[in-house]
């Protein structure tokens, strides 16, 4: 079966980069060649590393002609030549608030294959693929964890300096920046009180699109006992901590797969929560911590129990599966073809300022 050798890194958000990257290292290990492409402008382009390529318009980029795009977003324009993957963004949260077909099962016809995490996904976009007929679906892990369980296979590895480990358990502080759903503003004077304890050690880290005054509220709290951490890659901190705090974010999901216990405030995921310890009360999250790092067996066996539907594979080569299931979806296409979503492909056109055939 032919493989595919050039493949279109197409990126909005500055965590893109920390989702292709394990796939960029993948391509190339196979002798195929990787290009960016940096859509929009809410990324930033200094973030790239010198030995990485991008191209820098439409046209170079249809000059190329890549054989297949790899995206962590919910959009691809159709005008792009290649086979379009979504590799997408995050875990599905599955948000009590938002339907599946409005959350993470949003199919816009954007795609010709969905690489999805584990069971739980899997199901879900095999149904939509019978109903819709135009896309393929290949149950491959995620390209990002791939790091996270072969840290010595991570060619870009986070240059960010954490707070060297002094014996304490360290506790990470996630946040979405979406206001109904975050944690940050209201766990603000109890993670102030419990930093001045000096018990644990904190690190903080935010959504790129996080309230800036809610980021500037949590800087003002560094000292020894917390660090605020700027990064497009939350590996590292995630690999460093002892415990979690979060709220709905995709980010705790990314924790859980280590096994590892999180803390929730006012969690509105839908389903059983018996792999969380959920507070709502910010005088309650101290006691919640203190719990999570005695690590009770029925809490790590409810993570496990749900870590094997979410993501089971821990081998770091979710890269790898999803060039593979690239090289069998251009090589066995799906029966109908794509819709030709003319409005959102107009509206990809406006953004990018192109308006070739």
């Amino acid at each position: 079966m032919p493989e595919a050798q050039r493949f279109l890194l197409y990126a909005e958000q500055n965590y893109a980069y920390a989702i292709l990257r394990p796939l960029q290292t993948a391509i190339r290990s196979r002798g195929g060649e990787a290009r960016w492409f940096l859509a929009g402008d809410e990324i930033d382009a200094s973030w790239l590393q010198p030995d990485e390529h991008r191209l820098t318009d439409i046209d170079a980029v249809r000059a190329w002609a890549p054989e297949a795009v790899l995206a962590p977003g919910n959009m691809v324009p159709g005008f792009i030549p290649g086979l379009k993957v979504a590799v997408f963004h995050g875990f599905n949260v599955a948000k009590a608030t938002r339907s599946d077909d409005r959350g993470h099962f949003n199919i816009r016809g954007c795609f010709d294959l969905y690489c999805t995490q584990g069971p739980n996904t899997t199901r879900g976009f095999e149904e939509r693929a019978a109903r819709y007929g135009y896309f393929q679906v290949a149950e491959t892990g995620w390209p990002a964890l791939d790091p996270l369980f072969a840290p010595e296979a991570d060619t870009h590895a986070d240059r960010t300096l954490l707070p060297a480990p002094d014996g304490r358990p360290t506790v990470l502080l996630c946040s979405t920046f979406t206001r109904s759903l975050s944690c940050a503003p209201h766990l603000l004077d109890a993670v102030r009180v419990l930093r001045d304890t000096g018990q644990w050690q904190w690190l903080v880290q935010f959504h790129p699109k996080m309230d800036p005054a809610m980021v500037e509220a949590y800087k003002a709290l560094a000292d020894d006992n917390l660090a605020y951490i700027k990064t497009d890659n939350v590996l590292p901190l995630l690999r460093r901590a002892d415990v979690m705090v979060c709220d709905t974010s995709s980010v705790m999901l990314m924790f859980l797969v280590q096994r590892k216990p999180v803390v929730t405030f006012r969690n509105q995921s839908q389903g059983s929560r018996d792999h969380l310890l959920n507070v709502t009360d910010p005088d309650h999250l101290a006691s919640a911590i203190e719990t999570a790092l005695t690590h009770p067996e029925p809490l790590l066996s409810a993570i496990n129990e749900y870590v094997s539907q979410l993501h089971p594979r821990n081998d770091g080569r979710a890269s790898q599966r999803v060039l593979e299931a690239v090289d069998s979806a251009m090589n066995n296409p799906p029966p109908r073809r794509k819709p030709l979503n003319l409005i959102r492909n107009l509206k990809e056109r406006k953004k990018l300022g192109y308006w070739k055939p």
